[in-house]
């Protein structure tokens, strides 16, 4: 089914929804608990918020393939072909008077940080910080829409720090500059998981509207209407908008922050001034911890699917591509069906020229699961030699917030871990009627098949 937006999506995941209803604080509790949850664990619904009476936060939305492929009405099976298949095309958003996100709005002056329950994650953190925010410009010069998820930090007042290390929205806001004006934006929060997976796609200055691959992602057109301070659209059934404008010529350190690298990073960034905040009466906020499996489950699915349809594009044989869990979408591996040494080191070098955050990948083919770490390090420890099968290319552009290259360059390395041509790299394997007779009595009795 097509779901509008977050609440009709958490309303139909029955017991995949943990509820708490015990109190927690924004400030390392919530993260805390959410950092807790086992590996495609269900998404958690905060209900009794510290210092926020009738607001709810909800976290570990898209940690699960289940649940990413249930917000698309597909199968686990089915996902990246879907992906794929609907991002091909876009359905444009469309305007509308019918607005929950306007029940209430607030106009500056006020407090951000006591309006919203905005999450300190961690111990280091320099403060609050708005991790899963939408943020929508448009640009000055071409009228042309961005949106895409950035960090900002909540310095108190009507006052954010945003970083903007990435387009387009980096190149609007040099455009505005330049013009010495502010750029408007506004940032939606508690959107449905289609809208949030768009945000993430990576497109170049001339592909396709990330809102109209929202509508396509989710099937339906996303209503939208503008916002009230900003001369930005918004999505009309977001839980919350915050209106702003990035002032021009003005940075100021942003920072510490608990980085989806495992690591704290602290930059010099641009300034938002907020204008204003509309929000439904009985908002959700959403929290999106870095470092777990709700932002890999994020990047699997926009950054490395969308490689994988890249990738296709240029050679043949491309089974699948996974980004690893626990390496910020630094590492891939991907499954090639008949594959030969020159076609490996072919793809491995395609990889490198196109997404700057990949600096691992391992090559296996197509009878390796690359979603089983099991079966990866096996293809590695018997396909694999160091001497023989390892590329590396130095003087590389870095990604900026990988520590090990300090925001400059670094290498990358590729390795083929392809089986050689002789039977003695057949797989073992379990007869079909033997290993379905044993799924079988497992389920019986109560247990998964591993």
């Amino acid at each position: 089914m097509t779901y509008p937006d977050l609440r009709t999506f958490l309303a139909d995941l029955g017991s995949d929804l943990l509820h708490v209803k015990q109190a927690f604080d924004p400030k390392h509790e919530m993260a805390a608990l959410l950092r807790e949850m086992p590996a495609n664990g269900p998404a958690v619904l905060f209900e009794n918020v510290t210092g926020h009476p009738g607001a709810r936060v909800v976290g570990n939305l898209v940690a699960s393939r289940k649940r990413v492929a249930k917000a698309l009405d597909t199968t686990e099976a089915e996902l990246a072909a879907t992906y794929l298949q609907r991002t091909r095309q876009g359905i444009a958003p469309r305007l509308t008077s019918d607005a929950p996100v306007k029940e209430i709005c607030h106009l500056a002056p006020f407090d951000l940080g006591a309006l919203l329950p905005v999450l300190t994650h961690y111990a280091g953190d320099g403060g609050p910080f708005i991790t899963t925010g939408v943020v929508l410009c448009t640009d000055p010069v071409t009228g042309r829409r961005g949106m895409g998820i950035h960090r900002m930090m909540v310095k108190g007042g009507t006052r954010m720090g945003i970083l903007l290390a990435n387009p387009p929205l980096s190149t609007f806001l040099a455009n505005a500059e330049a013009a010495g004006k502010p750029l408007d934006i506004a940032v939606a929060l508690g959107v449905e998981p289609a809208l949030l997976i768009a945000a993430v796609v990576k497109t170049g200055p001339l592909g396709p509207d990330k809102m109209d691959l929202a509508g396509a992602l989710r099937g339906a057109p996303v209503d939208m209407i503008r916002a009230e301070t900003v001369a930005v659209d918004v999505p009309a059934r977001a839980e919350i908008v915050i209106e702003g404008r990035v002032l021009p010529g003005l940075r100021e350190a942003e920072g510490p922050f608990g980085e989806n690298t495992g690591y704290y990073f602290s930059n010099v960034s641009p300034v938002v001034e907020v204008t204003a905040v509309t929000h439904r009466r009985d908002f959700i906020y959403p929290a999106l911890c870095p470092w777990t499996a709700d932002v890999d489950a994020l990047l699997s699915l926009a950054a490395g699917t969308e490689l994988l349809g890249q990738l296709r594009t240029q050679m043949a044989g491309i089974a699948d591509l996974d980004l690893t869990t626990g390496t910020c979408g630094f590492t891939a591996v991907i499954a090639l069906a008949k594959a030969k040494p020159t076609d490996v080191r072919r793809l491995i070098h395609l990889v490198f020229g196109m997404d700057k955050r990949v600096k691992l990948v391992t090559v296996v083919d197509d009878d390796v699961d690359i979603r089983d770490s099991r079966e990866v390090a096996w293809a590695l420890a018997t396909r694999f030699q160091p001497e023989r099968d390892t590329v590396i290319l130095s003087g590389m552009e870095g990604y900026v917030i990988d520590p090990s290259c300090g925001g400059g360059t670094g290498s990358r390395m590729g390795m083929d871990a392809t089986r050689g041509s002789g039977p003695e790299f057949d797989k073992i394997t379990i007869p079909a009627a033997a290993a379905a007779k044993a799924r079988s009595v497992l389920a019986e009795i109560g247990f998964v098949a591993g």
